[in-house]
């Protein structure tokens, strides 16, 4: 394994560095999110996350820096240079499962922005930590299908410019566990759909940027051109799809997680207390060379994950792609937690990006799989190992 950038890692670097500083940073109070996405597509900084001729063709290693950077910024980075979730894992999604009339009316815009997209997997009435609870119906009706059930966290769907819901759900109760779901394309406007409340993370409402809405499917009748796959497909898609985003997830944390540190350095070098600064206390310089042991060791866990990914495929990196999303989250929760600790009432105040910082990644311990299914899984992975093969 060899992490050292490369040419066009490290022309993306350069370029992107100097975008944060020349129009993210400044505009972080008062985005005005067109402008920002048109110098984006201007200096060639568009659509980096995704290959297989929709984007330049970064591959996960080459894309984790850059990730890493935007995640400084997250709010607006992400969204400005059109690699913000949902629309990265639906693009994805659409990319890679998507016939061609669906990619043509619903991944061409999304590549370029026009629209925006939200992915509706979660409910409030089932456990989703186990996809296979989910209950919301898809029920075929000649040439089309009809959807009931209700959704939440349905993230993306709250921006005024989102279209399309990605929905998964049962088509067919009866079939193996794994085998009952699909996933199909819903607009946002057909009747049947209704958008019953935004949802806050923390208190934070992020519908400028997609936001997570509770979704009512009342019948909601769509063509059954708008499937996803095939029947009983939707899990089998669902997991491809979450395990790129997990990944991003976590390259994205590493950038805030710097940024944390950053801003925790700045001010205890600044502050006084009790006569010194508060950089000369032992237990701030505890925290600071412990947050910077903690980034190195969750950034090369990172960019393994990352290599493997493009060397072995997702599945190759499944055990990696569990760790990164057990032991990112919690370890930037923890940086985050110590920059605000040093920064005090600012810390948790609008005046740093601090709280909304924490906010995100104590969400990401929940998002894709909460950490317990994850290290459940890990460790029957592990166990497997030692266990007779006829006792499995």
């Amino acid at each position: 394994m060899d992490f050292r950038f490369d040419a066009v890692t490290e022309a993306y670097r350069e370029r992107l560095l100097a975008f944060m500083s020349g129009h993210v940073y400044p505009a972080e109070q008062a985005p005005d999110l067109d402008v920002l996405r048109q110098t984006a597509r201007d200096l060639g900084l568009w659509n980096l996350f995704l290959t297989g001729g929709h984007g330049p063709g970064l591959t996960n290693l080459q894309y984790a820096p850059l990730a890493e950077i935007m995640g400084r910024s997250p709010s607006l980075a992400p969204a400005a240079l059109n690699c913000a979730a949902p629309d990265t894992g639906n693009m994805e999604l659409l990319a890679a499962f998507g016939t061609p009339e669906q990619r043509d009316r619903w991944l061409r815009p999304l590549l370029e922005a026009r629209i925006r997209s939200a992915f509706a997997m979660t409910e409030p009435d089932v456990a989703s930590s186990d996809a296979t609870n989910i209950a919301t119906r898809i029920e075929r009706d000649g040439d089309q299908y009809v959807i009931s059930g209700r959704k939440w966290f349905a993230t993306g769907a709250m921006s005024p410019h989102c279209e399309i819901l990605v929905v998964m759900g049962r088509t067919d109760p009866g079939a193996p566990r794994h085998r009952q779901q699909s996933m199909i394309l819903v607009p946002r406007d057909t009747p049947g759909v209704t958008v019953l409340r935004g949802l806050h993370t923390f208190g934070y409402d992020d519908s400028d940027h997609g936001g997570h809405a509770e979704i009512e499917f009342a019948g909601a009748r769509v063509p059954a051109g708008n499937l996803i796959g095939g029947e009983g497909d939707g899990f089998a898609i669902a997991q491809a799809r979450l395990g790129p985003g997990r990944i991003h997830h976590c390259m994205r944390l590493i950038g805030m997680a710097e940024r944390a540190l950053e801003l925790m350095c700045r001010r205890v070098t600044d502050r006084v207390a009790f006569g010194r600064p508060l950089a000369e206390q032992g237990v701030v310089q505890d925290w600071i060379a412990e947050s910077r042991v903690r980034i190195e060791q969750a950034r090369l866990l990172v960019l393994k994950t990352a290599w493997l990914m493009d060397t072995a495929g997702n599945q190759g990196a499944h055990t990696e792609i569990q760790a990164i999303k057990i032991a990112v989250p919690s370890t930037v929760e923890w940086i985050v937690d110590k920059a605000i600790q040093a920064h005090g009432a600012a810390g948790v105040s609008q005046d740093t990006p601090l709280a909304g910082l924490w906010s995100r990644a104590r969400t990401i311990r929940i998002a894709d799989g909460p950490d317990e299914v994850h290290r459940r899984s890990l460790a029957r992975r592990e166990l497997r190992r030692f266990t007779p093969a006829g006792t499995r």
